[in-house]
C-alpha cells in the first residue's frame, strides 16, 4: 500500500488480452457466472469468463485506499461474430456493459475514463474490428455514458481503442467519430520485441533501436492534429518487451534505460497520460510479485513523477553521442528546470562543464546569466535558461540523482541512489530520495551506463515562467 500512496495519483488500467472476454454479473446476465478457463480455440486460449459484483466492489475499495485514477476497459467483442480467424465483425451488444456502468454509478464508485476493447485496431491481437464499425459502436457507447452520467457532476472520459498504432485505421476512427466522442486516442508500445529476446539486454542499450520508437510518437501527434484535436494521447499500455517481459533484464536495473528514455520521447510528444505494465504481474512489473517489495523500474517512475515538470523543454537527444540520451524540462511543482541524462555507453564518461555567459536574448539585462557547455549542449534546447531574479547568488548549488546498479551489475534488482542502495526501511517504507548538493558551477560527471536527474533549482526558462502563470 505504502507503494502505491508514494505514486499518488496513480492510475490504474484495468482490462488487457481478456477483457473482450469478460461478462458482467449484472442485470439481464442469464449465464452463470463463471470464471475464465483454459479452452481449445477460445481467445488467447481461454474461455469467456465473468466478473463478480462482489469481486468488483471489493476492488473500488481498494482504489479508494489509495487514492487511484481508474481507467477501466469493457468488452468490445460481445454480440459481434467471428468472420475469420482474427477479424470480428457485427454490431456491438452494448446491454451487459450499461448494466455494469449503470451498477457501477449507482455504488458511487468513481470510474476516471472507460476504455474500449483491447488491441483490436489495425490487425489487431487475436482478435481486429474495422476502423469504420469500430467507431460506430463508440459513437453508441459515447451516447450511453451521456446518459447514464446526466445527473452527475462527474463526466468520465472516452478511450480509445487500447491497441498499436496504424496511421490509416486511426486516421479513419477519428473521421468516422467526428468531434468530441474520443476524448483519449490511446496506443500500446512494446518496442523491444518478446521478452525471450537472448538479446533483449543489448537492445534496450541501443540507441539506434531506442529511437526507432520516436516515429510512432510522431505518427500519432499527427493524426490527432490533423483528424481529433479534441484528443489528447495516450500510451495505454507499454512493458518494453511483451510476453510478460525478459526474465532478469525486466525487473532489473537494466530496464530502467529505455523505461526512461521512452517516458522522454512520449513527453517531447505530449503524451498526457504513460501506463506502464505492470504494476505487479510477469518479469515486467513494478513491484516483485511474490514480495512486492519495488524493482528498480519503480523507483525510475518515482523520481520522474517527483522531478519532471509537464512542460518540456526541447532538447537534442544526442549531442555529443548517441550513447548520451538527455531531456529537459521544467522541474515539478518549484522553479527551476530538471535535466534527465541517460548514459547507454559502458566505456565513455562524459562531463558537462556549466559556466556564465550573456544569452543572446537577455532583454538587455546585462546581469542575466545562462548554462552551456563547450560541446554546445545547453544550447540545444530552443530557449536559453536564465538565473532566476537579477543574480544567480540565491542559490549556488544544484541536486543530482544519480542512479547506478549494485556492485556495477546491469542486471541487479538493486538501484543506488549517489552510491546508496533503495531499499525499503525496516518499517517497511519507502526510502527517501535524497540529492547530492554540487556547486552550481562544477562539472556534471556522469559514468559508463548510468542515469542522472540534475535539478538547477535556480536556472529558468520562459516556458516555466508561462506554465506557471496557468
Amino acid at each position: 500500500m505504502v507503494c502505491l500512496i508514494a505514486l499518488k495519483p496513480l492510475r490504474i488500467r484495468v482490462g488487457g488480452s481478456l477483457q473482450d472476454q469478460v461478462l458482467y454479473e449484472v442485470g439481464s446476465l442469464k449465464s452463470p457466472c463463471h470464471p475464465f478457463q483454459k479452452m481449445k480455440g477460445g481467445l488467447f486460449g481461454f474461455s469467456k469468463g465473468c466478473l463478480q459484483m462482489k469481486r468488483w466492489d471489493e476492488l473500488n475499495h481498494f482504489f479508494d485506499e489509495t487514492g487511484a485514477l481508474v481507467t477501466f476497459g469493457l468488452n468490445a467483442l460481445r454480440g459481434r461474430h467471428q468472420i475469420s480467424h482474427t477479424v470480428w465483425g457485427g454490431d456491438w451488444d452494448p446491454s451487459n456493459a450499461k448494466d455494469f456502468i449503470s451498477y457501477t454509478i449507482s455504488k458511487g464508485y468513481k470510474i476516471d475514463s472507460w476504455e474500449f476493447g483491447n488491441e483490436l485496431s489495425g490487425k489487431g491481437i487475436g482478435a481486429s474490428v474495422g476502423a469504420a464499425q469500430y467507431g460506430k459502436d463508440l459513437i453508441k457507447l459515447k451516447e450511453i455514458l451521456h446518459t447514464l452520467y446526466k445527473n452527475s457532476t462527474f463526466k468520465p472520459s472516452l478511450v480509445a481503442p487500447g491497441g498499436f498504432y496504424n496511421k490509416e485505421w486511426f486516421d479513419k476512427l477519428l473521421q468516422v467519430t467526428g468531434p468530441g466522442i474520443v476524448n483519449v486516442l490511446t496506443h500500446h508500445v512494446y518496442n523491444l520485441g518478446p521478452g525471450s529476446d537472448e538479446h533483449l539486454d543489448r537492445k534496450i542499450l541501443d540507441p539506434e533501436n531506442l529511437s526507432k520508437i520516436e516515429s510512432i510518437f510522431s505518427n500519432l501527434s499527427e493524426t490527432i492534429q490533423k483528424y481529433g484535436p479534441w484528443s489528447s494521447a495516450w500510451v495505454g499500455e507499454a512493458g518494453g518487451a511483451f510476453n510478460s517481459g525478459g526474465r532478469s533484464i525486466s525487473n532489473t536495473f537494466v530496464n530502467s534505460f529505455w523505461y526512461l528514455d521512452q517516458l522522454g520521447i512520449a513527453s517531447r510528444y505530449n503524451t498526457k497520460v504513460y501506463c506502464r505494465q505492470t504494476l505487479i504481474g510477469g518479469n515486467y512489473g513494478l513491484l516483485n510479485t511474490t514480495t512486492f517489495i519495488p524493482n528498480p523500474d519503480y523507483y525510475s517512475a518515482l523520481l520522474w513523477r517527483q522531478l519532471m515538470g509537464k512542460t518540456v523543454l526541447a532538447a537534442s537527444s544526442d549531442v555529443f553521442s548517441p550513447s548520451l540520451r538527455t531531456y529537459a524540462h521544467c522541474s515539478k511543482g518549484r522553479d527551476g528546470i530538471t535535466l534527465l541524462l541517460i548514459n547507454l555507453s559502458n566505456q565513455t564518461h562524459f562531463t558537462l562543464t556549466v559556466h556564465d555567459r550573456v544569452p543572446v536574448s537577455n532583454g538587455g539585462n546585462e546581469n542575466a546569466k545562462s548554462i552551456h557547455t563547450e560541446n554546445s549542449f545547453f544550447s540545444h534546447l530552443k530557449r536559453a535558461f536564465s538565473w532566476i531574479g537579477t543574480k544567480g547568488s540565491d542559490v549556488t548549488f544544484r541536486e543530482e540523482y544519480q542512479l547506478t546498479p549494485k556492485d556495477d551489475y546491469l542486471r541487479s534488482q538493486t538501484m543506488l541512489l549517489n552510491g546508496i542502495p533503495l531499499e525499503l526501511t525496516n518499517d517497511g517504507e519507502i526510502p527517501t530520495l535524497d540529492p547530492l548538493l554540487n556547486n552550481v558551477h562544477s562539472p556534471i560527471h556522469l559514468a559508463p551506463l548510468s542515469i542522472a536527474f540534475i535539478v538547477f533549482p535556480n536556472f529558468d526558462a520562459p516556458a516555466c515562467a508561462e506554465h506557471r502563470k496557468l
